[in-house]
């Protein structure tokens, strides 16, 4: 089954998530140094992504297409929205838990890096949901920790995650048609390096330092292929 991999992904994060709101009354400063905790891991994560670049020029490049098409577009607008529309749509007036913020942090967190695309990959190209299932376990944690301080909004990621994640294995499936393997390693290696940047700045919204438009470079990880293809050209 292609998509076995993404709906356990899917499940782990509402288990993840339904198990956090049991969690909402641990004290203030332990969910303060809890977040700081995960904030600097998705740090690491995201530090140790990007150092597998192979070519430093694609990335950047890709980054800043990839930011002036997002600040076009306004993505990070968008998602507000879409998180507000939620948040009026699915909680009272009197609560003051975001969902909006919970919906958009953990989306990003979800969707963005090397785990959901290769693992996807994998699910579509041959049928093996090891990486998406390992990183099923890592969201089920990460969004019991999101859910007790953004609350019940984490939830609401798992829609982005599913198509996401999905898409890409249905894709996977027809891919090996499209792209000679080895451009395919090429892309997969630098929209890795280029994911882990948007997840460094991730975590370092996480940790308060910055506030990093991160959903408007969403679309540098799709930039990366037509840099590659540029460059193969010229």
């Amino acid at each position: 089954m292609v998509l076995l991999g993404t709906l356990v992904n899917g499940l782990c994060i509402g288990v993840g998530t339904l198990l956090g709101l049991f969690f909402t009354k641990i004290p203030e400063r332990y969910k303060e140094t809890v977040m700081s905790g995960v904030g600097l891991a998705v740090l690491l994560i995201g530090l140790q992504m990007a150092f597998e670049t192979e070519n430093i020029v694609i990335v950047l490049l890709s980054l800043l297409i990839g930011a002036i098409l997002g600040e076009a577009a306004r993505l990070e607008s968008k998602l507000e929205y879409i998180g507000r529309w939620m948040e009026r749509k699915f909680t009272k007036p009197d609560q003051t838990s975001s969902l909006a913020q919970g919906f958009i942090t953990a989306s990003l967190i979800f969707v963005i890096g090397a785990l959901a695309v290769i693992g996807a990959l994998d699910s579509g190209l041959r049928n093996d949901h090891e990486v998406l299932i390992t990183k099923a376990i890592i969201d089920g944690f990460i969004s019991l920790v999101l859910t007790t301080t953004l609350g019940i909004g984490v939830i609401f990621s798992i829609i982005p995650v599913v198509l996401y994640e999905g898409s890409i294995a249905l894709l996977a499936t027809q891919i090996n048609h499209w792209i000679p393997q080895q451009m395919l390693d090429l892309f997969i290696v630098e929209m890795t390096a280029t994911g882990g940047l948007l997840i460094v700045a991730i975590g370092l919204n996480l940790l308060k330092l910055t506030k990093i438009r991160v959903a408007n470079l969403l679309p540098s990880l799709l930039v990366v292929g037509f840099v590659l293809a540029a460059a193969q050209l010229f």
